[in-house]
């Protein structure tokens, strides 16, 4: 009886053997890069060069995918040295060590399939800041973002709303939403279209609107490291200001941007800047710049953002200043597919 129970009770364990004698036992995770990923109780997540390997057993049905393509679903067992037969319900592959492509438990998909998969990724924060006394300060502003990405293309939405009162004065009082497609015709290049549009009350601009799209190249590409991308294209940019505040601007432009992100650790940083001159009148142009440090707050929710956004009109309405600033420090909740 106490070996029936130890037997049912027993953990699946897979067995990969090497030439220099080792033996580790342990869940083979999966196969990428000729490195095979295994998980052991008494070592945790281990890595072994599947060059090194000359067995490999299991004693539960595995999903394996072969260099030419195929798969086949079974028990994995070792005849000889430097091969490998998979035993399915319906056939047995016999195949080298060094054929195997891929690995994942049976009933699952392909990890190539899965990787090559959209998926949506989401955030939406919000921070509330005020003070009274011998200064009465109240600030609100919110922001949400979308982000759909695939291998090869990234779709997102955004939209964000900024108020800000200083002595029953509005100092901001800001709004937009915009959108943004990039396509990855090659490893470095991509093409780009955005749409971004809103308001910007305290600079009299009631409506603002700037379409582009043009070319994209990737000076780092470190996938969710490290990355360093430039933007150059055309652009239109419409610009309606209040009453009485002159006409509204119409013209075609120009498109130039620089994004940069690196992850610190857990954290993140982001710094990015775009400028758009009209070629109506080459001296009016936007600048916009925001940089942003996120700390996480829990593994996969929460995080802290703080930053700084800014923006700069080289023309603007009646005596507004050029450059306004904003300093934020929200709470962000994220949901959805993250990056590793």
């Amino acid at each position: 009886m106490c070996v029936l129970l130890f037997c049912a009770l027993r953990v699946h364990a897979d067995v990969v053997e090497t030439s220099n004698g080792a033996r580790e036992v342990g869940k083979i995770t999966g196969i990428e890069k000729g490195v095979i990923k295994l998980e052991t109780e008494y070592a945790g997540k281990i890595e072994v060069k599947q060059s090194l390997v000359t067995r490999i057993t299991t004693d539960r049905p595995v999903a394996v995918r072969l260099a030419d393509g195929s798969k086949v679903v079974g028990v994995v067992s070792s005849p000889a040295a430097d091969k490998i037969r998979v035993t399915g319900p319906d056939k047995t592959v016999d195949a080298s060590v060094s054929n195997l492509a891929a690995w994942w438990a049976a009933g699952e998909e392909d990890p190539d399939v899965v990787a090559k998969r959209r998926k949506w990724s989401y955030e939406a924060g919000v921070d509330i800041n005020g003070r009274s006394g011998t200064e009465s300060q109240l600030g609100t502003a919110y922001h949400y973002r979308a982000k759909l990405v695939g291998p090869d293309d990234t779709f997102q939405y955004y939209t964000a709303y900024t108020r800000q009162e200083s002595e029953d004065q509005v100092s901001a009082n800001q709004f937009k939403a915009g959108v943004d497609y990039a396509d990855n015709f090659s490893q470095d290049e991509s093409w780009y279209v955005r749409d971004e549009g809103g308001f910007d009350r305290v600079n009299f601009i009631t409506l603002y609107d700037i379409a582009a799209g043009g070319y994209g190249y990737d000076f780092i590409n470190q996938k969710d490291q490290q990355m360093l991308t430039g933007r150059i294209g055309l652009s239109y940019r419409y610009d309606q200001y209040g009453a009485d505040k002159g006409p509204a601007l119409s013209s075609a432009g120009a498109d130039f941007g620089l994004e940069y992100m690196v992850k610190i650790k857990k954290s993140q940083l982001s710094d990015k800047i775009s400028f758009d001159p009209a070629f109506s009148d080459l001296g009016n142009f936007v600048i916009n710049h925001e940089f942003a440090f996120d700390v996480p707050l829990t593994k996969s929710l929460w995080k802290l953002s703080s930053g700084v956004s800014n923006t700069y009109y080289s023309k603007p309405v009646s005596d507004v200043s050029k450059m306004e600033t904003l300093f934020f420090t929200r709470l962000v909740l994220t949901w959805g597919a993250q990056p590793n």
